[in-house]
């Protein structure tokens, strides 16, 4: 999100330097890695319009930089009833979407479709390829890694915090969030040259996600837990749960068809959220907070740094 406002603010003619306490794409954060999930897909009206205005910014930034920065497979729902998937909101807000048999789903994508569940699919979803999307955000940017800063420390006239699971350590007025540890799993899919989609699965009788799934560029595909992570200090390091990769892997071999039924790699991701998974974007006199993201934040970067740029440009 830091690296996006900057990015919105050069493009304003506004003079801005980006500090990282560590550096770009560091594995201690919630933004590194190969892909993140893109989706149209939303309950909310409010996001299906927030993750369109994105994807038009995404297309402008890769037109910057020469750069494919969004991997378009589709996002598959396996559902039982059209009220458990995001079809009726994505119909209201005029986005294009398909309803897919078993058998149909399961010939056009990898996955596995349990008797008397279909597929709602909405093409215009994927990934963005996390560290393409960081490099072409940092393009021409005053960039300065390795710098652990606090606001009262620069000498500028508005200050945007952007720390994600470290916010509440660099403002006077802490935030009501909770910081955890959450474990994601890659595994190689059996595939046969179809595309690797990203699946969502929902919370009973809730349209919050439980588990998610995307392509990686590397081993094929990324499945991870939403917000099953325990709390954690962000300044402290953690590993994997095995609990959750064995939970991970289960669902995986559930959805998928997997060339080996084992992970072939597991990692860690921040989650920094808040009790109903909004955002936070607001100005407390010089500085402008925009944090936490509640772990589905980075779809949406370029639309966020606009809107903490305007809060940053407004007086």
């Amino acid at each position: 999100m830091g690296l996006a406002t900057g990015w919105a603010l050069r493009r304003r003619g506004v003079e801005a330097t980006v500090y990282e306490q560590f550096a770009v794409g560091n594995q201690r954060g919630s933004s590194h890695g190969r892909s993140r999930i893109f989706r149209l897909a939303y309950a909310e009206p409010e996001y299906v319009r927030l993750a369109q205005e994105a994807m038009g910014l995404w297309r402008e930034l890769e037109a910057e930089s020469g750069e494919t920065l969004l991997e378009l497979y589709g996002l598959v729902e396996i559902v039982q009833t059209l009220e458990e998937s995001t079809a009726h909101t994505l119909e209201a807000c005029g986005v294009r979407w398909e309803r897919l048999d078993g058998a149909e789903a399961e010939r056009r994508y990898p996955i596995r479709v349990p008797d008397g569940s279909f597929v709602v699919v909405q093409p215009e979803a994927g990934i963005v390829r996390a560290d393409k999307a960081l490099a072409a955000l940092s393009r021409g940017l005053d960039l300065r890694e390795g710098m652990r800063v606090s606001p009262d420390e620069l000498d500028a006239d508005v200050v945007v915090v952007t720390a994600g699971s470290w916010v509440n350590e660099l403002l006077d007025e802490p935030l009501g969030v909770k910081t955890t540890r959450e474990t994601l799993c890659y595994f190689r899919p059996d595939a046969g040259g179809r595309p690797i989609p990203s699946v969502v699965s929902f919370k009973p009788g809730r349209h919050t996600h439980e588990m998610y799934s995307l392509a990686d560029p590397k081993y094929g595909l990324k499945v991870g837990a939403h917000h099953a992570g325990p709390e954690a200090d962000p300044n402290e390091p953690g590993e994997p749960q095995p609990e959750l990769v064995e939970r991970i892997t289960a669902w995986a071999n559930q959805t998928y068809r997997l060339a080996d039924a084992e992970p072939v790699g597991a990692e860690t991701c921040m989650y920094t959220t808040t009790p109903d998974e909004s955002f936070i974007l607001e100005r407390r006199g010089r500085v402008v907070v925009g944090s936490p993201c509640s772990g589905h934040g980075f779809k949406f970067a370029p639309a966020i740094g606009e809107r903490l740029a305007d809060l940053a440009t407004t007086a």
